[in-house]
């Protein structure tokens, strides 16, 4: 299956995965969410590593063979858990306070700072279709954002449009060091994937214990909700796509970024009538650009 496939598979999971998480943060705790869903995500990838261990080649047959670390390994995934945690933190919040119809792609603004950081350290060269597509996916998620006035929402002094403007500007220097993981360092993806699902684990564990356990009383209770377990499939289920996808050569990280910000189309659609959102005809048309950016990507 070639890379750009699996880009837009992860985008379709991706976007599910949206609205499992806006469903799941809706009056609820943010660090306590973001600490169970990656703990039900470490949950349901530990049988990897078992299954790897006693039965190496069955789990070569499923494709979720997990190999041994060395300490250099362990700490390139332990820093991309600390760059991806600082990243969900920040959007979590975001996101829990935006309507998802906007949130989104705000988002998917990511490729623009994955597709400067591609052209200036990996020297990248996408074609003359996929520069196309980008640029009209630029400017498709530029409408958005001016959409956003239109529910009272300034993009420029909103503190949650910042913090997710935040979030993913670290989310995509994740992007960056991931083909650094899965190229240059040329660790497996389901390795890479497994370790860093414990990883971010532990991680958040820690955040929930020093800024939220201490409050707990005084502050928005937790409460669990199918939508938590819903995300952490949907998780792994793009990640497993993404982390796969990076790692076939000649893979552009610019162009895998952007064809995954296409989970917007899924996150407008059913986030958009899930949660009885409003203008939602007008961002039809931006929603149209992206569909169009991402079919130059495929051309």
């Amino acid at each position: 299956m070639s890379w750009l496939v699996l880009s837009i598979l992860s985008a379709v999971a991706l976007g599910l995965y949206d609205v499992a998480k806006k469903a799941a943060l809706q009056e609820n705790a943010v660090l306590p969410v973001l600490f169970a869903c990656s703990a039900t995500g470490a949950f349901l990838v530990l049988p990897w590593g078992a299954v790897s261990l006693l039965a190496p080649e069955f789990a070569l047959g499923l494709g979720i063979v997990v190999q041994a670390l060395d300490l250099r390994g362990h700490l390139l995934v332990l820093a991309k858990a600390a760059i991806v945690t600082l990243s969900w933190t920040l959007t979590y919040f975001g996101l829990k306070h935006l309507p998802i119809s906007l949130a989104a792609p705000v988002r998917a603004s990511a490729p623009l700072f994955v597709l400067l950081g591609a052209l200036a350290l990996f020297r990248e060269a996408p074609t003359a279709a996929q520069w196309a597509g980008i640029a009209v996916l630029f400017a498709s998620y530029w409408g958005f954002s001016l959409l956003g006035r239109a529910e009272g929402i300034r993009f420029e002094r909103n503190r949650w449009v910042w913090l997710l403007f935040a979030g993913t500007l670290v989310g995509a220097g994740s992007g960056l060091y991931d083909k650094h993981l899965l190229q240059s360092a040329a660790l497996p993806p389901v390795t890479v994937q497994f370790w860093f699902t414990l990883d971010s684990t532990l991680l958040q564990g820690l955040l929930v214990g020093a800024f939220w356990w201490p409050r707990r009383s005084a502050t928005t209770p937790f409460r669990w909700r199918a939508a938590i377990l819903a995300v952490a499939v949907l998780l792994l289920l793009a990640d497993y796509a993404y982390f796969r996808a990076v790692a076939i050569p000649g893979a552009l990280i610019s162009v895998v970024s952007i064809a995954r910000r296409a989970n917007v189309v899924i996150s407008f659609g059913v986030g958009g009538l899930a949660f009885r959102e409003r203008n939602r005809l007008p961002k039809a048309g931006a929603l149209a650009g992206v569909i169009l950016g991402v079919a130059l990507l495929l051309a």
